[in-house]
């Protein structure tokens, strides 16, 4: 359907068709294209393009476009005044031009969009409801045509429209890669807790109840020899108390490994000073630069002292290093863990390795606090690892 520029009504009927192509489906692709129909049905435009703006390259890509251009679709790319689309992007006006289009200073011809074809051209940025650039749609038309202020106003009505559709997709998916992303954290998390209990299981049976076996035993032999020999028997109960003392011993290691109750007694700062030496064994230098006076929330400084124990962990299981440097500290509201070695180093963009995972794992933890990990690693230059977290708990409003 066309309507004549005086025709209100079937103005409003486009609109409306419009807004229920953009509320039909969650396929940006599909609603991008039928929408891209309806503006050539309304503006009797010839052909459309619309280019998205790309935040993370700073750029504007083709994303939609007429019959006759699918096959251009993703391949053309504008930088911010590049173009009359890229000098609307830039200024977030409007552009007109009825002819000439070829001696238009701010005209790019690219050949794979056939200007040559077409004579009119009517430019109208999407703006979001924030102000911030969304896109830009060009209409362009063979023969000569002088844009209505109805085209014009029917074009920006449409990349309103379009421009709120596309940041509701663009949430949706961010929703749905967090989904993802939390779907996966919690079967890693089971993971580990099954990993763990593994461990602990093992430890338990390798350690504990081996040396408790043995205490009974020597306790048995004890009663036995009590009667006849006494001496012996006292050099069985020695044994088994020693036995016993060792079984204690691994069970307290156990039970730190579970829950550092030096956290809740000393707090963060002392709990890294004693978990560094340990972790990472005998014959690797510890130098420290720990703050004992800083304080988290309780799920915080667990958290950092996990991060702490698998990046010390992963030194020693792969680094090879001969001097480790943890550093604890405030910094600019924030609080900053540096733990850095001079060891084997890695490649970061690598495939990932049981190293990356370990990292994979730190950056979850780190996220879930509303932090970022920085890692700086090259083969034969040992590894640094940042990691910044507020210094105090995000308000609901903050987090959201």
């Amino acid at each position: 359907m066309v309507f004549a520029p005086h025709d209100a009504t079937a103005e409003n009927r486009l609109l409306h068709r419009v807004i229920e192509t953009l509320s039909s489906s969650l396929d940006l692709d599909v609603v991008l294209s039928e929408t891209i129909r309806l503006i050539i049905e309304a503006t009797r435009g010839d052909a459309c393009f619309l280019h998205l703006w790309d935040r993370e390259r700073e750029l504007l890509a083709l994303r939609a476009a007429s019959a006759g251009f699918e096959d251009v679709v993703g391949t053309v790319e504008l930088r911010p005044g590049e173009g009359v689309a890229g000098w609307v992007a830039e200024r977030g006006e409007v552009v007109i031009i009825p002819e000439g289009k070829m001696q238009d200073p701010r005209y790019k011809y690219i050949p794979e969009l056939r200007g040559e074809e077409f004579t009119s051209l009517l430019s109208v940025p999407l703006i979001s409801r924030s102000g911030s650039l969304v896109g830009v749609f060009n209409v362009h038309v063979r023969e000569r045509r002088d844009f209505s202020d109805r085209d014009v106003e029917f074009l920006r009505s449409t990349s309103s429209l379009v421009a709120a559709a596309i940041e509701h997709a663009n949430l949706y998916r961010a929703l749905e890669e967090k989904e993802l992303a939390l779907e996966d954290l919690v079967r890693r998390i089971i993971e580990a807790q099954e990993d763990e209990r593994r461990r602990l299981a093992t430890e338990i049976h390798d350690g504990v109840t081996q040396q408790l076996i043995s205490a009974w035993y020597r306790l048995q032999a004890s009663r036995r020899n009590l009667p006849s020999d006494p001496q012996r028997a006292m050099r069985e109960l020695v044994a088994a108390e020693q036995m016993v003392d060792a079984a204690l011993a691994e069970a307290r290691v156990a039970i730190h490994d579970l829950r550092p109750t030096m956290l809740d007694d000393l707090g963060l700062g002392p709990s890294i000073r004693a978990l560094a030496p340990r972790a990472l064994g005998e014959g690797v230098t510890v130098a420290l630069a720990v703050d004992d006076s800083i304080t988290l929330p309780p799920h915080h400084e667990v958290a950092l002292y996990r991060i702490a124990q698998e990046a010390l962990n992963n030194v020693r299981k792969h680094a090879g290093a001969a001097s480790v440097e943890v550093a604890l500290q405030r910094d600019d509201g924030e609080v900053l863990m540096r733990v850095s070695d001079d060891g084997h180093g890695f490649e970061p963009d690598a495939p990932r390795g049981e190293t990356t995972f370990g990292l994979l794992g730190i950056s979850e933890r780190a996220s879930l606090l509303g932090g970022k990990i920085t890692v700086r690693s090259a083969p034969g230059h040992g590894t640094l690892l940042e990691v910044r977290v507020p210094a105090a708990p995000r308000s609901p409003e903050e987090a959201a």
